[in-house]
């Protein structure tokens, strides 16, 4: 998720003139076989950061999670968040059956849990895992759903897994960050090399899909697409706890300059119309059903969110009052920014920052949307560098918390090389200690870097050509 990308300063920046930079002294000027190879290095320490994550994952955190569910008498199924959608999709599809109904839940819990939930087991979960999205994401699965479950969770698994790998290029171009291409793949090795790729790969859940179209709805913004970036955006409705408030501000944005940012609103519209109707032609009174098991949710299913868990519920909810309104009022400030520059880019990581911090689920399968904050930050860290202590401490503190993922997975599969695994279960969690702390660490970094610098100037974009 976090990329360490190089300091290039040559090739596009103007030099200062003094005679001592320009002669090649300055301690920030590496030699040129230096700025050669240290790509290079950086891609083999992904690849090897790659191995140490998805190792840890398969001989220790999955061994010691089994360990847990056996012990606590936990029904496993398929434990897999597509099998509810996918069901309901082809409930509704082929059988023409609602998915919110109770029977088509109690056939969900059958397959997610082996077996229905009965409450008066005091070992049951309480996640009910029913049919909790827009009905048009049946759509989105209607390829699948003459398969068998287990070929149709074969293919959502590395689709996930090449969706959340692609929305990194896609992202960086999105707000206007340039790297050399060996950068980018290492950014696309790192952010495969992290936890919630791991829970994706496992789990299935559509949260990295709905990220992969907001970045691909962003990108296209950059070309000028708009018609195509509206479609996409209304897509990834199919989770609107996660787009909506990046949805938010691709609307402003567009409407603040209405004359030519137009295609983007009635693309959106209309598809988004296109799909509703579509949807109450399968299933007739599907958005009352929704709303209703939206509304029963809460109850069983969500999390406080990160503020509820550190402060009192009045509390967290005024904070996170606040936080949307210095949202809007940051947003507001840059909606006349033009794509793919540096106000976009930050507009674009507040929105993602801001949705982690008040998502009432804090499931790490949301946090690859951190991707486009941590890039912003890497695309000033020079300049972040140079600001006051504040800014400093909290964006090293951002990247700290990631990279202690890395380096604890890495250290404990290092270690199951010579130490037999059954030791090491007990540490399994060590991976993780960092994963509540990570977005509100990365929420505090981009509000201290963003006021600092107005606007911060692009110093850690490759030269071009």
């Amino acid at each position: 998720m976090m990329l360490c990308l190089q300091n290039n300063t040559s090739g596009g920046e103007a030099g200062t003139g003094s005679p001592r930079e320009d002669s090649g002294y300055n301690a920030g000027v590496k030699p040129l076989h230096y700025s050669r190879v240290l790509p290079w290095l950086v891609l083999a320490a992904s690849l090897l950061i790659a191995f140490g994550t998805w190792h840890w994952a398969t001989a220790i955190f999955l061994p010691s999670n089994a360990v847990a569910a056996r012990a606590s008498q936990r029904p496993i199924g398929n434990n897999s968040d597509l099998y509810p959608r996918w069901l309901g999709a082809r409930a509704a599809l082929i059988y023409g059956r609602s998915p919110y109904s109770d029977d088509v839940t109690r056939e969900i819990q059958t397959g997610f849990y082996g077996r229905p939930l009965d409450p008066r087991k005091p070992g049951d979960p309480a996640a009910q895992e029913a049919f909790v999205y827009p009905l048009y994401v049946i759509f989105l699965l209607a390829p699948t759903i003459t398969l068998p479950f287990r070929t149709a969770q074969e293919i959502f698994r590395w689709l996930l897994l090449v969706g959340l790998g692609c929305s990194v290029p896609l992202w960086m171009h999105a707000i206007g960050f340039r790297p050399r291409r060996v950068w980018v793949l290492s950014g696309v090795v790192l952010a495969l090399s992290t936890y919630p790729a791991v829970l994706e790969f496992y789990m299935q859940n559509l949260a990295t899909l709905v990220i992969f179209l907001l970045a691909a709805a962003a990108a296209l913004l950059v070309r000028n697409w708009q018609a195509l970036s509206g479609m996409v955006l209304a897509l990834s409705t199919i989770k609107p706890e996660i787009s909506w408030l990046v949805i938010l501000w691709l609307l402003l944005w567009a409407i603040s300059d209405y004359a030519k940012r137009k295609r983007l609103i009635w693309s959106f519209l209309g598809t988004m119309l296109l799909q509703v109707l579509a949807a109450e032609v399968v299933v007739p009174g599907w958005v009352g059903q929704f709303f209703a098991a939206v509304r029963g949710y809460p109850a069983y299913g969500s999390d406080p969110n990160i503020f509820a868990v550190f402060l009192p519920r009045w509390l967290a909810k005024i904070v996170t009052a606040a936080l949307i309104g210095v949202l809007l009022a940051m947003l507001w400030r840059w909606r006349k920014a033009a794509a793919g520059t540096a106000e976009f880019g930050w507009a674009l990581g507040w929105a993602a920052a801001v949705t982690l911090a008040i998502l009432p689920k804090l499931a790490a399968y949301n946090q690859p949307l951190l991707i486009p904050v941590l890039l912003v930050l890497i695309d000033h860290y020079e300049a972040i560098s140079r600001s006051s202590v504040l800014p400093r401490a909290l964006t090293k503190g951002a990247f700290a918390c990631q990279i202690w993922q890395w380096t604890a997975a890495l250290t404990l599969s290092l270690c199951s090389l010579i130490i037999p695994t059954a030791r090491l279960l007990p540490a399994a969690q060590w991976p993780v200690l960092t994963f509540l702390a990570l977005p509100p660490m990365t929420l505090l970094a981009v509000a201290a870097t963003s006021s600092v610098q107005k606007p911060i100037p692009r110093i850690l974009a490759a030269p071009r050509g």
